[in-house]
């Protein structure tokens, strides 16, 4: 099968130094020091698709939207790009990929890669993305590189079909001042298995979901006067312990707060791993992204794989309301350290309200723990 392949190289690059997203920014997410993390994360992906190069026709662009990561397997270059690429690189190869005859469009990146391939493909191919941005509410992306490879090579074997998947963007300009505008652009087929793919992102606005988030609240409230030195992750579930502390807790950031004061607010990874110097006990708290599952790897990549090991896996506090618990199977990680993922995956304890607490199943990678 002809398989297209296309990396944004700056996507994701703005998550641990606290942007909130990249589109627009990337030049000041270099000044804050960011590396770029897609590349990486495409590799991961065609590491698996070795497996089945025999199999595969690869038409790509060149240099690092795509060639560079593909020694070892036969392709074509069919686009070439200039020295920075841009979103009109991406809509453009996505076109010359199209009228080159490829049966699938495999994509790194995030959400705003995702609307770029949408505006060039629509439903006229399947596609399927790496994920390696920072907000990833769209529903076209694999749960991990891993998965999305194990995916491409079902889709060529005829072991996994079609559905639609939502591409959807939050107004990062918005995002970045606190405030959750979604919109979705529209629907692409993409190859389907229920553990390889994520879901679209939703929100919650149940009645009784406020009222557990102040019982969390109440209970976080009392086991944080312990002196710790708390990493606080996004969320309105995160948001209301703030609320209850009465500090200025960021909804779509990450914070760090200690004896109920403000330490870090909206904290980049840089400013974690200050914050944790000297302190002699340190903890995170996080709640999983709605609909999704994930508690590490979507919106909080400023919690990076350094930041969870200096603290320990053991230190990890999860919060979230019943209703929330309830939507997913099982919770996911996805934090860009494999290993990590590994010590992390298990049956954890997840606070649900006042001194109560349900055990869920993390899983690491697609389809297992």
């Amino acid at each position: 099968m002809k398989v297209g392949f296309l990396v944004n190289p700056v996507a994701g690059m703005g998550g641990r130094v606290g942007l909130k997203g990249t589109d627009g920014l990337v030049e000041e997410a270099l000044n804050r020091g960011a590396l770029p993390v897609a590349p990486a994360r495409a590799g991961e992906c065609i590491n698996v698709l070795k497996a089945g190069r025999d199999r595969l026709e690869i038409l790509t662009c060149s240099g690092e939207m795509g060639e560079d990561l593909l020694d070892g397997f036969d392709f074509d270059v069919v686009y070439e790009c200039g020295g920075d690429t841009t979103s009109d690189d991406t809509v453009k190869a996505c076109s010359v990929l199209i009228g080159s005859g490829v049966g699938l469009i495999l994509f790194c990146g995030g959400d705003g890669t995702a609307r770029d391939v949408f505006e060039a493909v629509g439903d006229s191919v399947p596609v399927l993305g790496i994920p390696s941005g920072v907000k990833m509410h769209s529903s076209v992306f694999a749960v991990n590189p891993v998965a999305a490879g194990e995916l491409v090579l079902d889709f060529v074997n005829g072991d996994a079909g079609l559905h639609e998947a939502e591409v959807v963007d939050v107004d990062e300009e918005a995002y970045r001042e606190n405030e959750l505008k979604t919109r979705l652009y529209g629907l692409m087929y993409t190859p389907y298995r229920q553990d390889l793919v994520q879901a679209s992102k939703a929100v919650y606005h149940a009645v009784d979901d406020e009222q557990a988030k102040r019982e969390i609240a109440e209970f976080a409230a009392e086991f944080m006067g312990d002196g710790s030195a708390y990493i606080v992750g996004a969320g309105s579930t995160t948001k209301a312990i703030g609320d209850r502390l009465g500090v200025d807790k960021t909804l779509l950031g990450v914070d760090v707060l200690k004896d109920g004061e403000m330490v870090f607010k909206d904290a980049g990874e840089k400013d974690l791993l200050t914050a944790l110097e000297g302190e002699d006990t340190a903890k995170i708290i996080v709640s999983p992204i709605g609909a999704q599952g994930f508690v590490f790897g979507r919106g909080t990549q400023q919690i990076s794989p350094e930041v969870i090991r200096r603290v320990g896996v053991d230190n990890i506090i999860y919060v979230s309301t019943q209703h929330k618990l309830n939507a997913v199977p099982h919770l996911l990680v996805d934090s860009g350290d494999m290993g990590l993922d590994s010590e992390i995956a298990g049956y954890r304890s997840v606070v649900i309200g006042y001194r109560l607490s349900q055990r869920k199943d993390i899983r690491a990678v697609a389809g297992g723990s």
